[in-house]
């Protein structure tokens, strides 16, 4: 019986998201941000701790199993250096995280999906948005051959065939 979880991938699909799936794939990049306002446009939950999902290339193919370590949701003025270094993309400190992040959301329409979605063209970006901070972790990799046999693209995870592949049993 096939279990649903959740995929995602790195900012849009291109250079830049396969850029940061390599980052996390090299264990460099530890955590990930996003504005609140972007799940709540999206409908989606906010990730729990101990939640597992598929990490996803441009392609939308499966790369990696992860899991969630911890989420915060702080104000933008609060991101520390911690989570910033950990993002893995050179930040020296969150000052740096900031005007990289800054830049992006604006730059991707991530600024203008939230003033539309407000109805306040004048919505801008400032120390008390709040910030979903993700720490994660890689729990396998899934090579082109990985999890065949457990991994639909729905995403679909039938659990108990790829706990008895490990065990080294046949899933039959």
């Amino acid at each position: 019986m096939g279990a649903t979880i959740g995929r995602w991938g790195f900012a849009e699909p291109g250079p830049l998201r396969d850029e940061l799936t390599a980052l996390a794939l090299a264990g460099t990049k530890m955590t990930t941000a996003s504005l609140a306002l972007e799940f709540e446009i999206e409908g989606a939950e906010l990730p729990a701790v101990g939640q597992r999902d598929l990490l996803v290339d441009s392609t939308d193919r499966p790369v990696a199993v992860v899991e969630t370590v911890s989420v915060r949701v702080v104000r933008l003025a609060d991101i520390d250096d911690r989570h910033a270094i950990d993002e893995g993309e050179g930040y020296a400190d969150a000052a740096a995280f900031r005007t990289s992040h800054e830049r992006y959301w604006t730059e991707s329409g991530v600024v203008d999906q939230i003033r539309a979605h407000l109805g306040d063209p004048a919505w801008s970006i400032t120390d008390d948005a709040l910030v979903v901070a993700e720490r994660f972790r890689i729990v396998e990799r899934l090579g082109p051959d990985a999890g065949v046999d457990e991994l639909s693209a729905d995403g679909s995870l039938d659990v108990e065939a790829r706990e008895q592949r490990f065990r080294g049993g046949d899933p039959a």
